[in-house]
C-alpha cells in the first residue's frame, strides 16, 4: 500500500471525502472526518457538537510533523516565547481566560429562555471551557494548590458529562438513522412514500363478501405462489427490518435525550452547580497556585510538564495494535468488545490533553498531528457508541427476526467504521514510507 492510499478498497456503497470515504482515499492532512471535539472528564468524553471556530482553528501549523525517519518532534520548541514570564502569569492569564468564557458562557445559557439552539450553544461553550480548565490543573497540577485543583477538575468533570449526554443521545441517533438510510438505500422522503404505501396496502384488504366474489381458483392462487417464491427480494427483509429497526432506536434514543435533558436541567438548578460556578468565578480573578509558580521560570517550569504529557501519549500509542490497524479491512475491530476499545478511547483523551497542553504554553502554534489524530479517535468513539446503542436495541425481548437482523447489520456498519477510524488513526499517527522508485 503506498502513502497516499493507492490500492485500498472502498466500499461500494460509500462516498470519498468524509468518513467513509477514508477508506479509499487514505488519511490526508485536511480531510479528516467531521467529529465532535472531546471532553477531558466524564462518562462521554464530551460529545461537543461539530468542531466549531475555536476547535479547528489551530491557527498556523509551525510544528513539525513525525517524519519519515520515525522521529517525533515532541515538544521541544515551546518554551521560545515564555522566556520574560513567570509560570505562574502564564498558568494565571490562561486560567482566567477560560473561566471568563465559562461565565460568558453561563449567562449565555440563562439568558437563552426557550432558544434551544442557543441553550446548546451555549451549552457546548460552556463545556470548552470547562474541559480546557480541567486540563490545564490536571497537566500542570505541581504548580497548583493540588487538593483544590483535584476538586474543582473532579466537579468539572461531572458537569461536562451531565451536559454532554443530551448532545449524545441526539448526535447518536441522528447517526444511526443515516446509517439505515445508506444500508437500505433509501433517502427520508422515499422511505416515508414506501411505509404509506405499506399501510395503504395493509388497510385495502378485501372483505369477506368481495374475498368470496372475487377468489381465485386453486390453480390460479398455486400459480401465484409459485411465482412470488420464484421471484425472491434479497433487500425486502432488511428494508422492512430497517423501518422497523430505525422506529425502535427512535423511540429508545428519544427516552434517553428526554432524560439526559431532564438531568441537565436539575444539575444546572443544584446546589452542587452553584458550588463549581462559585469556585470558577473565583478562579476568574485568582488563580490558587503553589508559590513556587511565582518564583520559577515559565520556560523552565511549563514545557517539562508538557513533555510528559506528550510521553504519556506517545506510550499509550505504543500499546495500541497499530501495525494491524495500519492493513484495511483487518477485521480486527469487528467484534462488539469494549475492552479492546478502552485503550482507543483513552488514547483520545490524551491527545487532548497534549494539544491543550500546547495551547497554554504556545497558543501561536499548533501541531497538525495531533489536530488530525483527535478527529479520528472521535470518530472512532461515534463509531462505537453508535454500535453499543444498535445492539442493546437487538436485545430488546420480543423483536421480530427482520427487526434483529436489520439491527445487526447496523451493528457491524458502525464496528466496520471503527476499523476505518482506527486504520485513519494509524495513517495519521505512524511515519510516512516514502515511494519506492525503480
Amino acid at each position: 500500500m503506498t502513502p497516499g492510499g493507492a490500492g485500498v478498497a472502498q466500499r461500494h456503497d460509500q462516498s470519498t471525502g468524509g468518513p467513509a470515504g477514508l477508506l479509499g482515499i487514505g488519511y490526508e492532512p485536511g480531510r479528516a472526518p467531521g467529529a465532535r471535539a472531546a471532553v477531558v472528564d466524564g462518562p462521554y468524553g464530551g460529545n461537543d457538537g461539530v468542531y466549531g471556530p475555536d476547535d479547528t482553528a489551530y491557527g498556523p501549523v509551525t510544528a513539525a510533523r513525525t517524519g519519515g525517519d520515525g522521529t517525533d518532534p515532541g515538544t521541544p520548541d515551546l518554551g521560545a516565547g515564555l522566556a520574560s514570564h513567570t509560570a505562574e502569569e502564564v498558568l494565571a492569564d490562561y486560567l482566567h481566560q477560560q473561566s471568563a468564557d465559562f461565565l460568558r458562557s453561563l449567562r449565555l445559557h440563562r439568558e437563552s429562555g426557550s432558544d434551544a439552539e442557543g441553550a446548546g450553544e451555549a451549552a457546548r461553550q460552556l463545556r470548552r471551557a470547562a474541559r480546557r480548565i480541567s486540563a490545564t490543573l490536571h497537566t500542570f497540577r505541581p504548580l497548583t494548590e493540588e487538593d483544590w485543583a483535584d476538586q474543582l477538575r473532579s466537579e468539572l468533570g461531572w458537569l461536562s458529562g451531565t451536559l454532554a449526554r443530551e448532545q449524545a443521545c441526539a448526535a447518536r441517533r441522528e447517526r444511526l438513522m443515516t446509517a439505515l438510510q445508506r444500508l437500505t438505500g433509501r433517502g427520508p422522503e422515499r422511505s416515508d412514500r414506501t411505509g404509506r404505501g405499506e399501510r395503504g396496502k395493509r388497510s385495502d384488504r378485501p372483505t369477506p363478501s368481495s374475498t368470496a366474489a372475487a377468489a381465485p381458483s386453486p390453480s390460479a392462487a398455486s400459480a401465484s405462489s409459485a411465482a412470488s417464491s420464484s421471484d425472491p427480494d434479497p433487500d425486502g427483509a432488511l428494508s422492512a427490518g430497517a423501518a422497523r429497526a430505525g422506529a425502535l432506536l427512535d423511540r429508545q434514543l428519544t427516552l434517553a435525550r428526554t432524560r439526559a435533558h431532564s438531568a441537565a436541567l436539575q444539575a444546572l438548578g443544584s446546589s452542587r452547580f452553584h458550588a463549581v460556578a462559585d469556585s470558577v468565578a473565583v478562579l476568574a480573578s485568582e488563580a490558587p497556585l503553589a508559590g513556587t509558580a511565582a518564583e520559577l521560570p515559565a520556560d523552565e517550569a511549563l514545557p517539562p510538564l508538557a513533555e510528559q504529557a506528550h510521553r504519556r501519549l506517545a506510550d499509550a500509542v505504543a500499546a495500541l495494535p497499530l501495525s494491524r490497524a495500519g492493513y484495511p479491512y483487518n477485521a480486527a475491530a469487528l467484534a462488539a468488545d469494549q475492552r479492546q476499545d478502552a485503550p482507543w478511547h483513552q488514547v483520545r483523551m490524551l491527545v487532548r490533553l497534549s494539544r491543550y497542553a500546547r495551547e497554554v504554553i504556545a497558543p501561536e502554534t499548533s501541531d497538525l498531528r495531533l489536530g488530525e489524530a483527535g478527529r479520528a479517535l472521535e470518530w472512532h468513539r461515534d463509531a462505537a457508541e453508535a454500535a453499543a446503542a444498535a445492539a442493546a436495541a437487538a436485545r430488546t425481548p420480543r423483536i421480530a427476526p427482520a427487526t434483529a437482523y436489520a439491527l445487526g447489520v447496523l451493528h457491524a456498519d458502525q464496528r466496520h467504521e471503527v476499523e476505518a477510524a482506527r486504520f485513519a488513526f494509524g495513517r495519521v499517527w505512524l511515519p510516512r514510507t516514502p515511494d519506492r522508485t525503480g
